[in-house]
Protein backbone atom coordinates (compact mmCIF):
# COMPACT_ATOMS: atom_id res chain seq x y z
CA UNK A 1 0.00 0.00 0.00
CA UNK A 2 1.48 3.33 -1.03
CA UNK A 3 -1.24 5.60 0.38
CA UNK A 4 -3.12 5.98 3.63
CA UNK A 5 -6.11 8.22 4.17
CA UNK A 6 -6.10 10.15 7.45
CA UNK A 7 -9.85 9.52 7.78
CA UNK A 8 -12.27 7.50 5.63
CA UNK A 9 -14.93 10.14 6.35
CA UNK A 10 -14.54 13.55 4.72
CA UNK A 11 -16.49 16.80 4.34
CA UNK A 12 -14.59 18.96 1.85
CA UNK A 13 -10.96 17.80 2.01
CA UNK A 14 -9.15 14.46 1.81
CA UNK A 15 -5.80 14.17 3.56
CA UNK A 16 -3.49 11.47 2.21
CA UNK A 17 -0.14 10.18 3.41
CA UNK A 18 1.73 8.89 0.38
CA UNK A 19 4.83 6.75 0.16
CA UNK A 20 5.85 6.25 -3.44
CA UNK A 21 9.02 6.67 -5.47
CA UNK A 22 10.08 10.31 -5.79
CA UNK A 23 9.17 11.90 -9.14
CA UNK A 24 6.52 9.26 -9.83
CA UNK A 25 3.17 10.47 -11.11
CA UNK A 26 0.23 9.93 -8.79
CA UNK A 27 -3.19 9.70 -10.42
CA UNK A 28 -6.31 9.83 -8.26
CA UNK A 29 -9.97 9.45 -9.23
CA UNK A 30 -12.90 9.82 -6.85
CA UNK A 31 -15.96 7.86 -8.03
CA UNK A 32 -19.49 7.86 -6.67
CA UNK A 33 -21.42 4.70 -5.74
CA UNK A 34 -22.57 4.32 -9.39
CA UNK A 35 -18.98 4.30 -10.65
CA UNK A 36 -19.06 7.76 -12.24
CA UNK A 37 -15.90 9.85 -11.87
CA UNK A 38 -16.72 12.91 -9.75
CA UNK A 39 -13.26 14.39 -9.33
CA UNK A 40 -9.74 13.58 -10.44
CA UNK A 41 -6.23 14.88 -9.98
CA UNK A 42 -2.69 14.14 -11.07
CA UNK A 43 0.48 15.22 -9.30
CA UNK A 44 4.19 14.45 -9.24
CA UNK A 45 5.52 13.08 -5.97
CA UNK A 46 8.17 15.53 -4.69
CA UNK A 47 9.75 12.92 -2.39
CA UNK A 48 9.15 9.39 -1.11
CA UNK A 49 7.12 10.41 1.96
CA UNK A 50 4.57 13.09 1.26
CA UNK A 51 1.35 14.43 2.79
CA UNK A 52 -1.22 15.75 0.36
CA UNK A 53 -4.54 17.56 0.74
CA UNK A 54 -7.21 17.16 -1.93
CA UNK A 55 -9.43 20.20 -1.49
CA UNK A 56 -12.53 21.47 -3.26
CA UNK A 57 -14.74 18.47 -2.54
CA UNK A 58 -17.46 20.43 -0.72
CA UNK A 59 -19.72 20.52 -3.81
CA UNK A 60 -20.00 16.73 -3.94
CA UNK A 61 -23.22 15.26 -2.56
CA UNK A 62 -22.96 13.19 0.60
CA UNK A 63 -22.66 9.44 0.14
CA UNK A 64 -20.21 6.60 -0.46
CA UNK A 65 -17.26 7.10 -2.80
CA UNK A 66 -14.38 5.00 -4.09
CA UNK A 67 -10.93 6.55 -4.28
CA UNK A 68 -8.78 4.95 -6.99
CA UNK A 69 -5.06 5.67 -6.79
CA UNK A 70 -2.23 4.74 -9.15
CA UNK A 71 1.46 5.59 -9.04
CA UNK A 72 2.34 3.87 -12.32
CA UNK A 73 3.44 0.69 -10.55
CA UNK A 74 0.74 -0.03 -7.98
CA UNK A 75 -2.99 0.61 -8.00
CA UNK A 76 -5.29 0.67 -5.03
CA UNK A 77 -8.87 1.49 -4.10
CA UNK A 78 -10.38 2.80 -0.88
CA UNK A 79 -13.97 3.21 0.21
CA UNK A 80 -14.75 6.67 1.63
CA UNK A 81 -17.82 8.40 3.00
CA UNK A 82 -18.69 12.05 2.37
CA UNK A 83 -20.82 13.61 5.07
CA UNK A 84 -22.34 17.04 5.48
Amino acid sequence: MFAKVKSTVFIDTLRLHLSAKADSVLKAVLKDDKGSACSSMETIMPNEDHEMEWTGLSTLPYGVYTLELSDGIEEMQMRLVKRV
